[in-house]
């Protein structure tokens, strides 16, 4: 009775991470020329200071109905010096 009970609950938790996952919007990859309609950002990817060079980023947002949108742009680390 006891493995019934951990397959019924293990179950439930593999459809709840499902869900999770489903509910998640896919990356729109940023072109010159996107129309960004952005109300609200909530996270973005910090640039990094230990890379010199070109790194893909992402920036989540909300837009002015309240969708959710997850952007992948790319930017130039800070990791370049001139000394």
């Amino acid at each position: 009775m006891n493995l019934f009970k951990t397959l019924v609950v293990a179950s439930f938790f593999m459809m709840g991470s499902q869900v999770a996952f489903a509910e998640q919007p896919a990356a729109e990859q940023y072109t010159y020329g996107s129309h960004l309609d952005i109300a609200k950002v909530i996270h973005m990817d910090p640039v990094p200071d230990d890379v010199c060079g070109v790194v893909s980023l992402q920036m989540t947002y909300l837009d002015h109905q309240g969708q959710e949108h997850i952007m992948q742009y790319s930017a130039m680390g800070n990791g370049c010096s001139n000394n």
